[in-house]
């Protein structure tokens, strides 16, 4: 009986396509299979659209796969004939990119081509449709009259997506040291269908009801942007929690007082954090037409009390970002947020922000630091605030992040059936189409119409910007093959630091560095040791500087300081940033309003000196501030030296930077607070008076001297109740006394002196010992010029100065001024030899008092000695942080524009990070004081 059923069941399907077959000219349609990923289970029409599509005549040819979600039996009982050629079809419909090889010529195919931004990995596969005169209707642009999307996985990848991001949170959570009831939900794809994963998670939401959340947790919340199909997914899953909804303005509310016993939801639309830049306020309409115009304050207002970010909003060019790259550092931070619980034995959270489900799935675009998506065989990774990604673990710093491109297809029948549902209604108009006829024979609605990318060999009217689009892609290729492009930069100076500057950006093989220099051996041997360009540069030439930093995106200017202010000038002509690790120069401050309306950062003290001092001091002072203590005293000394091996000389030094400026400062005014009282050392060589003993390090035989005016760090480092701010330099002992003694003979003079004009008659250096003295007979007996100096120097001061060799009968190579004079010359006569290595030390010292009376020195020391052969100590500790700030500024990590100092959190915390992962390290010491 049932045999004979099954046999009419087959005539009567027979007879229906006989009719068909004889009533009207037969319609051939192809489902292709799914070859884009391994995951790919979808397709564009469900075994019961076939069906519809063969009971009114269509003939559907789906070709085999076993990998299919729905298998082919169940095709084949839709109708459906399974074949692999499916070159009788007109119309080929499938859901991903179609590989080159397999387009057939002369056919409509309809897909998601991921062409419309001109895409650089599909264009060759756009080239190949319009070779083979194929049309190309793309799923995305199926619009309606208001522009809204008609055909979409949407709502499944809300729903996907959501099932991810609660069984990633569970994995995140336990890491951490919590065990919670998202331990029981799996990743999406684990489920047959949503109505299992959501069995799971309402399990999990009666656990959460039932007070089995660890109250160190706190109250959790989720933030939903936009309200469209992909977040109503998400929020359908949402909704299976014991949850409770509240806008945007009482996150901060409920993250201080909120119940762990359910879960916080909060719908964000555009008008609850985009504004006006320029008087605030959100008008629909003028966001539209001018997205440029406005600013997001979701970093600010929302996200600093979302623990969970659900972002399901599309991201346009020139629209804001929801959270740009220094805003994740910001929040990525180690929390103090007073709402954060403290339970006794409980490991507390790194920060409030736990995990981020990108649904949006664009990367670079609302979240900015979010450049690559995720896949569903690696669905997380941890980015933490030094950019950082981690796959392979849940446990170490930062937020947890999934951003899947396909999330639909990990629920994969439920996708197909929703989206063949959906797509269903236009096929009838899309069957219509004869790829080899032209486009104005056809009579398509105006959805289908305004989806056709391609026709006849053309791109259609409405997606000719493609072209455009293309050639200046084209372009900016060109432009980074000629260093002329958005990673370039140019490294001006080729001294003793730059070589770990180059050596350091030179590992990002995505970026184009140039060193030039006017000492072009220098600058060929940098680019031949590290593979970079180099270029000969006359510095005081502010045209050729121009004409460099137009080329660059960035400018590092390693020249000396004097010579800032005509770099930051070029920079900001050509609107580039600039780099610099020295001080920030008067001329330089001045372009701070200009910089800013150029949208130039001009970056400053990032060296050693200024620039570690001020990562380590402010990682300090911020650390006991932010617990409630507060900073009596600050006192700091740093100083580059010989290692104590090699300080075989008077002055006890040798030179690894720049000469003129070690000498210079010796002559250099002076100011700091002592114990309430500001203290005032004047120019001209009182500095040398007034140094001490230091004895931190009790092996070494240091001395210090103030350095330039400590007091206005008072507000820079935000310690302005302290009574004591000291910063200083260190040397060893016998520096200043030799140093006194130079100058007392006339030495370290910076006025210029007749007979050290460079076209003068050649002297020596004992006839300009006796010139100094007074002496109108250089012919004098040694021992005499030997007595005539002690008399005007002492007879400790005169050996120092005979020692040096400057009572010598040598010629001087003049410089115009006894200062520059004497900075050639020790240059070459106290320059580190090749087996020689020098040595950096940093010393902090802190005074704290707690709000219970408590009182403590944090004593924080740094040191690091060069390797024979490699960098010295010097070069890396000025070079390594300026290159880390250069990338840092280059990646747009640091959006902060105008003359800025690496004075903010989510700058010195990086930079210090990163320093320490090269293996420059500082100790710190508690001592309490009571």
């Amino acid at each position: 009986m049932l045999h004979k059923s099954a046999t009419l069941r087959s005539k009567r399907l027979i007879h229906q396509l006989a009719y068909y077959s004889t009533a009207k000219p037969r319609r051939v349609i192809a489902i292709r299979r799914e070859d884009q990923s391994v995951w790919e289970r979808r397709a564009p029409f469900a075994p019961a659209n076939v069906n519809r599509f063969v009971r009114q005549g269509v003939k559907v040819i789906v070709q085999p796969s076993n990998r299919r979600a729905y298998p082919m039996q169940t095709y084949i009982s839709a109708g459906a004939v399974i074949q692999e050629d499916i070159s009788e079809a007109d119309v080929i419909f499938g859901v991903k990119q179609t590989p080159i090889d397999l387009l057939i010529p002369n056919k409509t195919y309809c897909f998601f081509s991921h062409t419309i931004k001109a895409q650089e990995a599909n264009m060759p596969m756009l080239d190949a449709i319009l070779a083979k005169n194929i049309r190309l209707i793309d799923y995305e642009k199926l619009m309606d009259d208001a522009g809204n999307r008609v055909v979409a996985f949407g709502k499944y990848a809300g729903v996907a997506g959501m099932i991810n991001i609660l069984h990633g949170l569970g994995l995140r959570l336990l890491a951490l040291g919590h065990h919670t009831p998202f331990m029981h939900i799996g990743p999406a794809h684990n489920y047959r269908n949503s109505s299992m994963a959501r069995q799971a998670i309402r399990d999990a939401g009666y656990e959460v009801a039932m007070g089995m959340m660890p109250k160190s947790l706190g109250p959790l919340t989720f933030v939903f942007t936009g309200s469209g199909n992909v977040s109503q997914g998400s929020q359908e899953i949402f909704s299976e929690l014991p949850h409770e909804y509240v806008p945007p303005e009482m996150l901060r509310k409920v993250a201080e007082h909120g119940s762990p016993n359910k879960i916080y939801g909060c719908e964000v639309r555009r008008r609850h954090h985009l504004e006006r830049k320029n008087g605030g306020g959100y008008d629909a309409q003028e966001y539209e037409e001018h997205p440029e115009r406005y600013i997001s304050t979701f970093a600010q207002k929302i996200a600093p009390y979302t623990s969970v970010l659900v972002n399901c909003i599309y991201w346009a060019v020139d629209s804001p970002k929801l959270l740009t790259i220094p805003d994740a550092k910001h929040l990525l931070l180690p929390s103090h947020a007073p709402w954060l619980p403290k339970s006794i034995g409980a490991p507390a959270l790194p920060h409030r922000m736990l995990a981020i489900c990108d649904i949006s799935a664009d990367p670079g675009g609302s979240i900015e630091f979010m450049n690559e998506c995720t896949t569903i065989d690696t669905p997380f990774c941890l980015y933490d605030a030094d950019r950082n990604k981690d796959t392979k673990s849940f446990k170490g710093p930062g937020v947890l992040v999934c951003s899947i491109d396909n999330m639909p297809t990990q629920l994969p029948r439920e996708s197909t059936d929703f989206f063949g549902d959906l797509l269903f209604p236009y096929a009838e108009d899309i069957m219509k189409s004869d790829a080899s006829r032209p486009l104005e024979e056809h009579n398509f609605s105006p959805v289908v119409q305004g989806a056709i990318i391609t026709s006849n060999g053309k791109l259609t009217p409405p997606f000719e910007y493609i072209n455009e689009l293309r050639l200046s892609n084209n372009r900016s290729r060109h432009k980074v093959e000629g260093n002329d492009q958005e990673k370039s930069i140019v490294i001006l100076g080729s001294g003793l630091v730059s070589a770990p500057v180059v050596e350091y950006l030179a590992r990002d093989k995505n970026v184009s560095v140039t060193v030039a220099s006017q000492v072009k051996e220098e600058a060929d041997a940098l680019a031949e040791r590290y593979g970079v360009r180099a270029e000969y540069l006359e510095a005081s030439d502010e045209s050729a500087l121009r004409g460099l930093a137009a080329r660059a995106r960035l400018v590092v200017s390693l020249l000396p300081y004097e010579l800032h202010g005509a770099a930051a000038r070029a920079a900001i002509a050509a609107g580039a940033h600039l780099v610099t690790a020295s001080y920030v120069r008067p001329e330089v401050q001045e372009l701070h309003a200009q910089a800013k309306e150029a949208g130039v950062t001009l970056l400053n003290e990032v060296g050693l000196d200024p620039g570690i001092d001020h990562l380590l001091a402010l990682e300090c002072i911020h650390d006991v501030q932010n617990h409630g203590g507060r900073i009596d005293s600050f006192v700091s000394y740093c100083g580059g030296l010989p290692a104590p091996e090699f300080s075989d000389n008077a002055l006890r030094y040798k030179f690894s930077w720049n000469p003129r400026g070690v000498l210079l400062n010796t002559i250099s005014a002076a100011k700091y607070l002592s114990r309430g009282q500001v203290v005032e050392v004047l120019s001209g060589g009182e500095l040398m008076s007034v140094a001490r003993d230091l004895d931190f390090l009790p092996g070494f035989a240091f001395e210090g001297f103030p350095n330039r005016d400590s007091t206005h760090y008072a507000k820079l480092y935000g310690i302005e109740d302290a009574h004591t701010i000291f910063r200083g330099t260190i040397r060893y002992r016998g520096f200043a006394e030799t140093m006194k003694a130079m100058q007392l003979f006339g030495l370290v003079d910076p006025n210029p002196h007749p007979s050290l004009h460079p076209d003068g008659p050649e002297i020596t250096w004992r006839q300009f010992a006796c010139e100094l003295l007074g002496l109108t007979d250089s012919s004098i007996f040694y021992e005499n010029l030997k007595g005539r100096l002690a008399e005007r120097i002492g007879a400790m001061g005169a050996q120092s100065v005979e020692s040096l060799g400057l009572l010598e009968d040598s010629a001087i190579v003049k410089r115009n001024t006894p200062l520059d004079t004497i900075s050639l010359y020790l240059t070459k006569k106290l320059q580190l030899e090749k087996d020689e290595t020098d040595f950096v030390v940093l010393r902090h010292e802190v005074g704290v008092t707690w709000s219970d009376g408590r009182k403590e020195r944090r004593e924080v020391t740094m040191t690091v000695r060069g390797e024979p052969g490699a960098h010295t100590a010097m070069a890396r500790t000025v070079g390594l942080p300026t290159a880390i700030a250069a990338k840092m500024l280059l990646d747009g990590e640091i959006q902060e524009r105008g003359v800025v100092l690496p004075f903010s959190p989510v700058v010195y915390k990086s930079l210090l990070s990163r320093l320490r992962s090269d293996g420059i390290t500082a100790k710190e010491v508690i001592r309490p004081l009571n």
